[in-house]
């Protein structure tokens, strides 16, 4: 955790994740027209933050994009909070909330991780439901096969539609599927109000694609689910649920066993 204090303790580099909070997904050019700052300098401060995990980024056509990414705070908030004074746990949790808790402007949720796997173990965990079950609570019913349908299944509730389907499958480098249906099922199983969820059903059907990347003893796992549209209220629900399952699935794959239940609050 050494790079990620390291990184946020300059304050041109906390600038640039605020300036990333406020709008998401943005190049080189754009970040360094909202500071005072050389483009090297900002290359160099952009090239920290990405060494420590606080930025990822992504290439579309010639131009390079840059995302927040909460992984590295999860893993302090989840893993060794105890370590630290009261006063670091309050500032680590504002950014935590930060990086979290406001949705992309650019309509795009990324988030990397690496883990001490190999790609074909990290792409069992992402396809077997025996493995799904564990570190999510959902399997899914399908061929993994582009064009085949997902039957999604988690706790009592079950979503078949002919558009929850598999979009890519390449197996150990690249998966991508449509995100599942909403209905009245949905909310009543997961105790959900249910305008919330009528507004979710109302919004563009969404995807979500899996990047794995080997990095020497590590896979790097990318996630992107994006396809929402302006304003959606689901993407603020996605970005706050997919740190805690990638943080289960890290886990399983390095301990063998999930994340504890949080402790009952009362």
């Amino acid at each position: 955790m050494d790079e990620v204090f390291k990184a946020l303790a300059d304050p041109n580099r906390r600038r640039l994740l605020d300036s990333l909070n406020a709008r998401n997904g943005q190049t080189l050019r754009e970040l360094c027209a909202g500071l005072e700052m050389a483009r090297q300098s900002v290359s160099k401060h952009l090239a920290v933050l990405e060494a420590a995990n606080l930025i990822t980024t992504r290439r579309s056509g010639r131009e390079k994009l840059h995302y927040l990414n909460a992984e590295p705070i999860n893993a302090i908030t989840e893993r060794w909070i105890t370590r630290y004074d009261r006063a670091r746990v309050h500032a680590l949790a504002d950014l935590k909330k930060a990086l979290e808790g406001n949705p992309m402007s650019d309509n795009t949720f990324v988030y990397t991780t690496y883990i001490k796997t190999t790609p074909e173990k990290l792409w069992q965990a992402l396809t077997d439901p025996a493995f799904t079950d564990r570190y999510w609570g959902a399997s899914f019913d399908t061929d993994w096969q582009p064009g085949a349908e997902m039957v999604w299944h988690q706790r009592d509730w079950t979503s078949k539609d002919a558009e929850q389907v598999v979009l890519e499958a390449n197996p150990y480098t690249r998966l991508a599927y449509t995100w599942h249906t909403f209905d009245q099922a949905f909310a009543e199983t997961f105790e959900m109000d249910k305008d919330d969820v009528a507004r979710w059903a109302s919004e563009p059907r969404s995807k979500v694609s899996f990047e794995l990347e080997q990095t020497g003893e590590v896979v790097k796992l990318t996630v992107v689910h994006d396809g929402f549209g302006p304003g959606s209220t689901l993407l603020t629900s996605i970005t706050e649920g997919w740190p805690s399952i990638l943080a289960n699935l890290k886990t399983l794959l390095e301990t063998g066993e999930t994340l504890p239940e949080p402790a009952a609050q009362g």
